[in-house]
C-alpha cells in the first residue's frame, strides 16, 4: 500500500495551514492592539431630549451602537439641552472644546451660517432617500464639512438621522389665504421661516422645550416643529385644532452628530470608523421608525381630540414656491458659499429628475 501523498495535495494542505496561521496571528494583532487602546467617553450635548420620541430615541440609538461595536471602548453620555449648553449653543461648545460631540441640526445655525438649512431642510426638497442621495453619491458632505471649516468650526460632521415629511404649522384657525396669515406670530424652522416671513408672519426660532409654553401664553400664535408623533408628544393638540399638510418646508429632514476635531484626530482609524458606520446605522433606525408610527397619531388627532388634519390648497402651495423662488435668489446674491451649496444641490436633482422622474410610481393609497 502506498502511503505517500500526491505533491499537490501536501501542497494545498500547507497553503491552508499557512493561511489559518496567518489570519490567526492577524487576528491576535487586530485584538492585541484594540484591547491596549483606552476607553473613553464622550461629553455629547443634544438640542433635543434624550427622552422625546424619534429625536432622543435617534441619538441614543447613536450612542448605544457606538459603545456595542467598540465593545465598550467608547461611551458617549447624552446631555439634554440646558444640562451643558443651551440647544442653540451646542455647535459654539463643541467647536471650542468646551464639549466632545453634540447632536443638533444645522438649521440652528443659519444665523451664523446662511447655508446652514441647505443641509437640514430644503422647501419643496427631496424625499429622505433622494437627500441622502446627493449627501453621499454627490458633493453634499463634502460641501457639509467644507462649510464647517470655512467658518471656523472645529468639528467633524456627520449625518446622523433622517426624518419624512414633517406637518407645516399648527394654527388656532383655518388658513385660506396669505391674508389670513399675516400679522401671525409663529415659531418656525430654516428657509421655510424665511418664505413665512414674506407673507407676512413674524417668526421666531424656538428650540424644541420653548415652544409649548410659548403657545399657551400667547407669546406666538400658531407653531411648526416635527413630525406628528412629535408633535403628539408636545402636545399641540391640546392648544390648537389645525394641524397642515404637506410639509412643503421639510419633505425631509437631516440631523447632525458632530465631533471636535481634536478629539475626533485622537481616535484610532478604527475607532474612526466605528462611529461613522453606527451614524449610517442611526439613518436607517431613524428613517423606518418615523416611517412606522404616523398613521396612528393622525388618527387620534382627529378621532378623540377634534384635530383637523388639514390640506393646502394647490393655490396656496404655489404661493409659498413663488416666495421659494425669491428666498433663494435673496440667499445666493448676498452669500456665495449658499449659491455654490445651491447650484450643487440644483444640478444633482435635474440629473436626478432624469432617473426618479421615470422610476417611481406617484404616491397614492395601495390598491
Amino acid at each position: 500500500m502506498n502511503n505517500r501523498k500526491p505533491l499537490f495535495q501536501i501542497t494545498a494542505f500547507g497553503l491552508v495551514a499557512m493561511l489559518f496561521c496567518g489570519c490567526g496571528k492577524q487576528n491576535v494583532e487586530t485584538e492585541n492592539s484594540a484591547s491596549t487602546e483606552q476607553s473613553v467617553q464622550l461629553k455629547l450635548a443634544s438640542s433635543f431630549h434624550s427622552n422625546s420620541v424619534i429625536h432622543g430615541e435617534a441619538i441614543m440609538h447613536l450612542a448605544e451602537r457606538i459603545e456595542a461595536a467598540s465593545a465598550g471602548g467608547i461611551k458617549i453620555k447624552v446631555y439634554d439641552p440646558g444640562k451643558l449648553v443651551a440647544a442653540l449653543e451646542v455647535l459654539d461648545a463643541v467647536s471650542a472644546g468646551k464639549v466632545d460631540a453634540g447632536y443638533s441640526t444645522p438649521g440652528y445655525w443659519m444665523g451664523k451660517i446662511p447655508a446652514a438649512p441647505l443641509f437640514a431642510a430644503v422647501p419643496f426638497g427631496p424625499d429622505g432617500s433622494e437627500y441622502m442621495a446627493w449627501f453621499f453619491g454627490g458633493n453634499g458632505m463634502k460641501l457639509y464639512q467644507e462649510m464647517y471649516d470655512r467658518y471656523g468650526f472645529n468639528v467633524k460632521v456627520f449625518v446622523c438621522a433622517v426624518f419624512p415629511p414633517e406637518t407645516s404649522g399648527w394654527f388656532a384657525q383655518e388658513i385660506q389665504s396669505p391674508e389670513d396669515l399675516k400679522g401671525l406670530k409663529m415659531r418656525f424652522f430654516g428657509l421655510g421661516g424665511n418664505i413665512m416671513q414674506k407673507l407676512g408672519v413674524a417668526v421666531n426660532l424656538l428650540p424644541g422645550g420653548e415652544i409649548f409654553p410659548a403657545l399657551e401664553k400667547g407669546v406666538i400664535d400658531a407653531t411648526e416643529f416635527a413630525l406628528p408623533s412629535i408633535d403628539e408628544d408636545m402636545g399641540f393638540y391640546k392648544i390648537v385644532k389645525y394641524n397642515y399638510f404637506p410639509g412643503w418646508h421639510q419633505q425631509s429632514t437631516a440631523f447632525e452628530f458632530f465631533i471636535n476635531k481634536d478629539v475626533w484626530n485622537s481616535l484610532s482609524p478604527r475607532r474612526q470608523a466605528i462611529i461613522e458606520m453606527a451614524t449610517r446605522d442611526t439613518i436607517v433606525y431613524s428613517m423606518a421608525r418615523a416611517e412606522a408610527t404616523q398613521t396612528e397619531v393622525l388618527k387620534r388627532n382627529e378621532e378623540e381630540r377634534g384635530v383637523t388634519n388639514a390640506i393646502w390648497s394647490p393655490e396656496m402651495l404655489e404661493i409659498f414656491r413663488q416666495k421659494w423662488r425669491e428666498v433663494v435668489e435673496e440667499e445666493s446674491s448676498a452669500d456665495p458659499f449658499f449659491k455654490k451649496v445651491y447650484d450643487d444641490y440644483s444640478q444633482f436633482r435635474e440629473k436626478y429628475a432624469i432617473w426618479g422622474g421615470k422610476a417611481y410610481l406617484p404616491r397614492a393609497v395601495p390598491e
